[in-house]
């Protein structure tokens, strides 16, 4: 989406593929003036890259937030709000043993924002509504999703739902409860933030916060291309919380008295 988005104001786009710390391609493109602008992503709570640039005065967008980020530019999602309200969603459907599915344990290590703030959310939701909960950090595929339900499964065998921030493991957190012979959602409630193509891909499909990735991606490119035009203007944030979805994922927890009608 950033790449059309740009095409659309007549620019150009290269990939750099991790930050400033370890990637020189990165230091090239901005020590050479290669480049006008710059759009960040996989933002970290303390992030070099951002900091980086600011001390240069090179004009950047981020599609996340640092942990300061009043006078940056950015899109972002509010993983905060949204995984409180996928909490409050399946506590309203009387769930009260739930799990939290978070990225993997090197990104949380290293600040990942997203993780962080999502975690943040569901833990404060949790507590609000005094339910019993889980953590746990999952890999970005298939077979580490599948081996994360077998564990929550075997630290709680009474857990009835989860939150999920990761969308790559989806399909092997359905996968495993498959195997544990728990339908969903008739026994097992699963929501979380996705984007909406990962969504739509598992069966039943997925009740989620939907990541508006086509919106974000556009909307970073028309605040970096405002940036060059105006190099005077204050800094500009777009903060995006999308409503739940409700497809066909959650239902209500087994022995409540909608879930016996």
């Amino acid at each position: 989406s950033v790449v059309e988005a740009a095409a659309a104001h007549d620019y150009d786009v290269l990939l750099s593929p991790s930050g400033v710390d370890s990637d020189r391609s990165f230091q090239r493109l901005l020590g050479e003036r290669r480049v006008d602008g710059a759009i960040l992503m996989e933002i970290r709570l303390e992030d070099d890259r951002a900091e980086h640039l600011a001390a240069l005065g090179f004009p950047s967008v981020a599609i996340g937030r640092t942990a300061h980020p009043e006078d940056g530019w950015y899109v972002a999602l509010d993983h905060t709000s949204l995984a409180a309200a996928c909490v409050h969603h399946l506590a309203d459907l009387g769930h009260r043993r739930i799990a939290f599915v978070n990225r993997p344990e090197q990104l949380l290590r290293t600040g990942y924002e997203s993780a962080h703030r999502g975690l943040d959310g569901f833990t404060k939701a949790a507590a609000e509504r005094g339910l019993t909960v889980r953590t746990y950090c999952c890999g970005d595929d298939a077979a580490a999703g599948q081996a994360c339900l077998e564990q929550i499964l075997h630290d709680d065998p009474a857990t009835t739902a989860l939150v999920t921030l990761n969308e790559a493991a989806l399909g092997g957190l359905y996968r495993g409860l498959a195997h544990a012979g728990r339908h969903v959602p008739r026994d097992f409630s699963v929501t979380g933030v996705v984007a909406n193509r990962w969504a739509e891909t598992v069966t039943p499909q997925l009740t989620a916060a939907d990541v508006p990735a086509a919106e974000m991606g556009r909307l970073a490119v028309d605040l970096l291309v405002e940036r060059l035009d105006h190099s005077d203007a204050p800094p500009r944030q777009h903060l995006l919380t999308p409503p739940i979805s409700l497809r066909a994922s959650t239902g209500p927890a087994a022995g409540t008295p909608s879930a016996d009608a």
